[in-house]
């Protein structure tokens, strides 16, 4: 009877996975950024903000649809950002998406709960 070995794969599907992750790192483009910045100016989408030189590190390259995988090699999925309207375009795409659980979260203190019962004028101080 032949004993079976726990814990060591099967080489052909050892193989088979590390030929897929191959197979996508090469479709991967290997900087989308250096490829952003031989499509487009060298310009700020929101701003208008030139870009040149040192300050080139400047200049962002943002995802239309945030989805950081999808960089087609045409550059439609890409525009250029500073940093600043960088940080705000995801700051206002968060606000935009903020889930549901957020708001069940919010406080439940009331600091004025019973304060009409301490302004209502006692019927025992009238007579």
């Amino acid at each position: 009877m032949r004993s079976c070995e726990v814990g060591k794969p099967d080489a052909h599907v050892v193989e088979s996975i590390i030929n897929t992750a191959l197979l996508e790192v090469a479709m991967k483009p290997s900087n989308y950024r250096e490829q952003a910045l031989k499509l487009f100016p060298w310009v700020c989408g929101r701003c208008g903000r030139d870009f040149e030189g040192k300050q080139l590190r400047e200049l962002t390259v943002h995802h239309k649809d945030h989805n950081h995988n999808n960089n087609p090699s045409d550059g439609s999925n890409w525009e250029l950002l500073c940093i600043y309207c960088h940080d705000q375009e995801h700051t206002r795409f968060e606000t935009m998406h903020t889930s549901p659980d957020r708001e069940e979260h919010q406080g439940t203190y009331n600091p004025f709960a019973g304060l009409d019962r301490l302004l209502k004028p006692d019927d025992d101080s009238e007579t």
